[in-house]
């Protein structure tokens, strides 16, 4: 089978399409031929060296497609069935993957292997970040950046869909649009204009009760001093970069702050947690009140492509490698 492999760490010139044996699946396993291969941000914190692997490795943690073989013991999937998954295996850049049964999910009727793909990554991200990092509420209101991007785009609909006042930020006229057209009730140009000093004159020099935020260190600031008393700060990303350190005393300087650095495997530890977070979102797509917008797809040869686009934040939804 084809599959991306890198010996290094660096930029995407580091990926060199490769012929490796196709895997067969063990016991409580299941063998998986993608359809649809997910490109996120935390596949290019692998490639770089921020969240270090063993070299040489494979890449990627997220696809869908159909279940070709299933191992000793398997009773979650048949041999057929549509498979998804996000998270627990390192190498989905590929044609086949082995993985746990346990670790996969079923999309339901409707939702086809291309949308799962695109979805289950970034839409558990956004469940646990608003159902139970910070349980936002109806008539809060969120700062929610990057609104334009694949996370950002479900947060965006999904806390509208709450009764959240959304306060979306974004790099470019063009995606300011699209955040508007998604629900977010204001916009900023998070280049242009001071975040923070909008986010007071909208809420009235309060600020936010929770500032979601997947940029890291181009917003920090403008994100800390966005919050309200006793608001919490959710890092989630490193889009421009590493967040700096915090210092606790300015935390309660600003307010008795909160911060924290989630990540979602924290939140699918259990195949129940991993059910119950891939089943909410599936409902709110189901209802039509979330929607996943597949902005751009490559071949899986072009998995360089993939990231320089990424990373030169000239993509909108989700990103797709298709085999």
């Amino acid at each position: 089978m084809r599959a991306i492999r890198f010996e290094q760490t660096g930029g995407p010139e580091v990926l060199q399409l490769v012929e490796v044996d196709t895997p067969a699946p063990g016991p409580g396993q299941i063998l998986v031929r993608h359809e649809a291969i997910g490109v996120n941000f935390i596949d290019t914190y692998h490639r770089t060296g921020l969240y270090p692997v063993k070299l040489p490795s494979g890449l990627g943690g997220e696809a869908a497609g159909v279940v070709e073989a299933v191992g000793e013991g398997v009773t979650r999937f048949q041999v057929g069935d549509l498979a998804a998954y996000a998270g627990g295996v390192m190498g989905a850049y590929a044609d086949y993957a082995v993985l746990p049964a346990a670790r996969a999910v079923k999309p339901p009727p409707g939702v086809d292997a291309r949308l799962a793909a695109a979805a289950l990554l970034k839409g558990m991200t956004a469940e646990f970040l608003l159902r139970r990092c910070y349980p936002l509420q109806a008539g809060q209101t969120a700062l929610i950046h990057a609104a334009a991007g694949g996370v950002g785009q479900i947060l965006v609909q999904w806390a509208k869909a709450i009764g959240a006042e959304v306060i979306a930020t974004v790099g470019s006229v063009d995606k300011a649009e699209r955040a508007r057209s998604l629900g977010a009730d204001h916009v900023i140009l998070y280049r242009d204009q001071d975040v923070a000093a909008e986010v007071k004159r909208i809420t009235g020099g309060r600020g936010v009760p929770v500032a979601y935020d997947s940029v890291g260190r181009a917003t920090f600031e403008g994100t800390l001093a966005s919050l309200a008393r006793r608001g919490m700060f959710v890092s989630f990303g490193n889009a421009s970069g590493p967040a700096p350190p915090v210092d606790p005393p300015r935390l309660a300087r600003g307010g008795s702050l909160f911060f924290t650095r989630p990540t979602l495997f924290d939140y699918i530890v259990t195949t129940e947690e991993l059910d119950d977070s891939a089943g909410a979102l599936f409902r709110m797509i189901s209802t039509g009140q979330v929607t996943v917008e597949i902005g751009q797809t490559f071949p899986l040869a072009d998995a360089r492509r993939a990231h320089e686009a990424l990373e030169g934040r000239s993509t909108i939804g989700a990103s797709l490698l298709i085999p």
